[in-house]
């Protein structure tokens, strides 16, 4: 049976502003546009001509917001069939098409699929799984890690009472926001080919994804 389509909210910013977005059914989580604003506010400064990588793309709004923003390029991974019809067709709709590539996929074995080479990192990488998916998350994050540009940017939305580790290899955190039950969780690389922090910094990237800021 055919999902039914939503309303997926609107792009906010950018060559789409305004055009409203489907969403593949009601099993989706549309991005609450105070979600997607204090997201891109902070992603804005790096999304020019940045590649972009949607996990668990749903409706491939956030995707869809940093390619109306700039993004050089965005890949979208989705394994639901439906929804991988309605990221096509918003990419259509907001004229968008030519810079983005929808993968039907099972996250993980997308990710296992990829080589090691540097053509195979983004400089920016949303993550919106299941919010019972809460203990793969660590995982995940270790499989993302060689995947993501040094100066980039890996954020995870999930439930706020999922506790996501301070730090997987490179990754590490660096701040947190929360929406009522929404949460965003920043990683960035460490150490070689990433930035690096001092110890007081690192303290307080501690202190932040443990009392995630209410907005």
């Amino acid at each position: 049976m055919t999902a039914r389509r939503t309303d997926a909210g609107r792009v906010i910013a950018g060559s789409a502003r305004s055009i409203r977005l489907a969403a593949p059914g009601t099993g989706t989580r549309p991005l609450a546009d105070r979600v997607k604003q204090t997201l891109f506010a902070i992603l804005e400064p790096d999304l020019p001509g940045a590649r972009v990588l949607d996990l668990f793309a749903g409706s491939g709004a956030a995707g869809i917001e940093a390619l109306s923003r700039g993004a050089r390029s965005a890949t979208f991974v989705e394994r639901d069939r439906g929804a991988v019809t309605v990221v096509a067709a918003n990419l259509e709709r907001t004229h968008l098409a030519d810079r983005g590539q929808v993968v039907r996929a099972e996250v993980m074995t997308f990710l296992k699929g990829l080589p090691a080479e540097t053509d195979s990192r983004w400089d920016v990488i949303l993550v919106d799984p299941p919010y019972d998916d809460g203990a793969s998350l660590p995982a995940l994050l270790a499989a993302l890690e060689p995947h993501l540009a040094s100066a980039g940017w890996l954020v995870v939305k999930h439930f706020w009472r999922v506790s996501l580790p301070i730090q997987v290899g490179l990754l590490a955190s660096v701040r947190g926001r929360r929406f009522g039950e929404t949460a965003l969780t920043f990683y960035r690389l460490t150490g070689v080919g990433g930035p690096r922090r001092t110890a007081t910094e690192t303290a307080g990237a501690t202190e932040t994804a443990a009392a995630t800021e209410v907005r």
